[in-house]
C-alpha cells in the first residue's frame, strides 16, 4: 500500500468519523487540524442523551431534521468544550458545508476549507468564505487509498479470472469483469497481474 497525502489521510479521518453518524439521510463527518495534527472531530447526530434518527426517525421541519448537530459544529463545539483554539485551522469535512455551519465555520477562525463532495453548495456561502479569505478546495476522496485489504482482493480477482479464462471462458465473456476489475482498482488489468 503506498503512502497517502496528508489531505487523503485527514479526508479518510473525516469519512470514519461519519460512519458514527445517526442521521438516515446524509453521514457527515468533520476533522479539525491544526500543524498536521488532529485537533478534534464530529459527525452529524443528536445532542447527548436525546433519540437518534436512526432509532426514532427524523423530526423534519421546513424540510430540515431539527434533531441533529452538523458534523462540522459539532467539531467546533469539541474544540469549546475542551478549551483547545481553533482561529487559523483547518477544516476537512466529507461534504460542503450548509450556510449556518459555513458561517460558524468562519465566525471559529478557520482558514482552510477542504471538502470531498459537493453537497448543495450555497451560493451565499461560498461568498462568505471568500470575503473571510478562507480558502475552500475540493478534495476528492479515494476510498481505494485507505482499503488495508486491497492486496488480497485483487490478487482473488486476477485468480477469478485467470481460473475463468483457463476454462475457456472467450476474451469477450471477460472483458466486462476485468474492465470493472480496472475501475475497482483504477489500474488496467494488465497492470494487475
Amino acid at each position: 500500500m503506498e503512502r497517502i497525502t496528508w489531505n487523503q489521510f485527514f479526508m479518510a479521518q473525516s469519512h470514519l468519523l461519519a460512519l458514527r453518524s445517526t442521521c438516515t439521510r446524509l453521514s457527515v463527518g468533520a476533522t479539525i487540524v491544526r500543524d498536521k495534527r488532529i485537533i478534534a472531530g464530529g459527525y452529524n447526530g443528536s445532542i447527548s442523551g436525546d433519540d437518534h434518527c436512526i432509532d426514532k426517525g427524523c423530526y423534519v421541519v421546513d424540510n430540515h431534521c431539527v434533531r441533529t448537530v452538523h458534523a462540522e459544529t459539532n467539531a467546533l463545539l469539541q474544540c469549546a468544550k475542551y478549551g483547545t483554539p481553533t482561529n487559523g485551522a483547518d477544516l476537512y469535512v466529507t461534504h460542503f458545508p450548509c450556510l449556518p455551519c459555513s458561517k460558524t465555520i468562519i465566525q471559529a477562525g478557520i482558514k482552510n476549507l477542504y471538502y470531498a463532495k459537493d453537497y448543495k453548495n450555497n451560493e451565499y456561502a461560498v461568498e462568505l468564505f471568500k470575503q473571510a479569505d478562507v480558502h475552500i478546495e475540493h478534495i476528492p476522496f479515494d476510498s481505494r487509498k485507505v482499503d488495508f485489504l486491497s492486496d488480497d482482493k485483487m490478487a482473488l480477482y486476477v485468480e477469478m479470472l485467470n481460473e475463468l479464462r483457463e476454462r475457456g471462458a472467450t476474451a469477450d465473456e471477460l472483458a466486462p469483469f476485468e474492465q470493472r476489475v480496472e475501475a475497482l482498482f483504477g489500474l488496467e488489468y494488465s497492470q494487475l497481474k
